[in-house]
């Protein structure tokens, strides 16, 4: 070690602590803010409903759950838009991604003595399973369980997006479609499997199409909606909760009954339906009225497209769905993945598409199951290693396509699922430097993510608990071992 480093070494030993966690905050949007600049010119993904927007300012009225029980950061409101409703892009950056090599990595011995003890709390429950590894170079450092499959609750919605974004690319967007039907005379709406449809954005597309049969001088019998894309049953298997609606490719606002945009709330029971009513009332304000009554039916390979709704791109629905842990888009993006792989697009289809797109991209895929897009299923199964690989994959150089994985997770202390967080003294070392995937099922606690250490290197960190039996406990026993991680010098 040269003089220069030894006294480096040895002021951030000689300082006090609250200077430490100030020059760890430093370091940590460094390394955050290139991270970022490469994603935005690779992807050039949307920011603002990520976490720049978060991360200017602390979250304001605090909410209830998101997800199964996950406390989220705020209770409404909307993401950075631009005038047609859809989230502005980032600007471009010069692409960089040195910082993810910087610092020394902590030692395995450093690291086994700074974490094991923590990893006996009972509150972690009965299975405890861990892995952390080096971001730069994908190599593990510390290992307990790492191997074992679990049940991962939301942490799998980082599989369902690293599929979804490795199958169609990041700038991918989900089409909801006006067509003609010439032969039955009528216009049909066809959902694509967009859950994030606005009122609005309805409203939009309802006046284009409206202007698309007035040019065309059609006059519809009746109006018709298609959900055709999603074959099978649209009920997920725990069953009617607040917490999804049924997985239609056609909704508004994720078949909301309120004003909300996350978290739990009542749903629709048949959410393809009132939107295709809510389609036709918006056409009859536009002096396009059917005589006959709003119908079910599949649209004609052939048919003409009169108007189309695009999604925000992929990259933001993925960022969208880890920082609120949005149960619908996930199972949206599962279908997706199926749909592209050309499999069927229902819970078992979707489960074999997200596997083989998972194993092409090399992730350790043994003894995994994707039951779910979301996290809701006790069926689903991954090891903490599988998903410290995935984290580390993501920041990969040549994997540009999978950074929203990372610009998505909610920042400790800040926003999303992590927004009320990190307060605690055990934990606030991590607030601002931990971001993190979390989970949680009744007896099922976990969180993986990313943070950068006190050397200023990026780690990537998977916890997966089972058998737990008092939540809180669990979340601060887990919040712990990631704020130990984001502390250590670690040699």
């Amino acid at each position: 070690m040269g003089a220069a480093a030894r006294t480096v070494r040895g002021r951030w030993h000689a300082a006090p602590p609250h200077t430490r966690q100030t020059w760890q905050l430093t370091a940590g949007s460094a390394v955050l803010g290139l991270v970022v600049a490469l994603t935005s010119v690779a992807v050039a993904g949307p920011w603002d409903s990520g976490q720049r927007t978060a991360e200017r300012a602390r979250a304001a009225g605090l909410s209830g759950d998101s997800g199964a029980h996950h406390t989220d950061d705020a209770p409404g409101g909307t993401l950075g838009t631009g005038p047609d409703g859809v989230p502005e892009p980032a600007p471009s950056a010069r692409a960089v991604l040195r910082a993810l090599g910087s610092g020394t990595p902590p030692t395995r011995e450093a690291l086994d003595e700074a974490l094991r003890p923590l990893l006996k709390d009972p509150a972690l429950g009965s299975l405890v399973a861990a892995s952390v590894t080096d971001a730069a170079t994908g190599k593990e450092l510390f290992a307990s369980k790492a191997g074992t499959p679990a049940t991962p609750a939301s942490t799998v919605k980082l599989a369902t997006g690293a599929a979804a974004l490795a199958a169609l690319g990041p700038d991918h967007r989900i089409r909801t479609r006006a067509v003609w039907d010439d032969a039955n005379e009528r216009v049909v709406l066809v959902g694509g499997g967009d859950p994030t449809v606005t009122g609005k954005q309805l409203a939009a597309l309802a006046k284009r199409t409206a202007s698309a049969l007035a040019k065309r001088e059609l006059v519809p019998e009746d109006i018709a909606y298609d959900t055709s894309r999603y074959p099978g049953t649209d009920r997920h298997p725990i069953g009617v909760n607040d917490n999804i609606a049924p997985v239609s490719p056609l909704m508004l606002n994720a078949a909301r009954l309120d004003d909300s945009t996350r978290g739990p709330a009542r749903r629709a029971a048949d959410p393809a339906g009132d939107a295709g009513k809510r389609f036709a009332e918006l056409l009859a304000k536009k002096g396009v009225r059917a005589e006959g009554a709003v119908l079910r039916a599949t649209a004609p390979k052939k048919a003409t497209e009169l108007a189309v709704h695009r999604s925000a791109p992929l990259s933001t629905l993925v960022e969208r769905m880890l920082t609120h842990s949005d149960n619908d888009i996930a199972e949206a993006l599962a279908r997706q993945t199926a749909l592209k792989a050309g499999t069927r697009a229902d819970f078992a289809g979707s489960e074999k598409a997200v596997r083989d797109h998972l194993k092409a991209l090399d992730l350790p895929v043994d003894g995994a199951r994707f039951a779910d897009g979301s996290g809701l299923s006790r069926s689903n199964q991954v090891s903490a290693r599988f998903l410290t690989a995935l984290l580390a994959l993501s920041a990969d150089p040549d994997h540009a396509e999978l950074r929203p994985l990372l610009t998505g997770l909610p920042v400790a202390g800040f926003n999303g699922t992590l927004g009320r967080r990190y307060a605690a003294a055990e934990s606030a070392a991590g607030a601002g430097l931990v971001r993190a995937k979390t989970g949680t099922l009744t007896g099922v606690n976990s969180l993986a993510g990313t943070v950068v250490d006190a050397d200023g290197r990026l780690l990537a960190f998977a916890f997966l608990t089972t058998g737990t039996t008092d939540a809180y406990g669990a979340q601060a026993a887990l919040d712990k071992l990631a704020a130990t991680v984001a502390a250590c010098g670690c040699r």
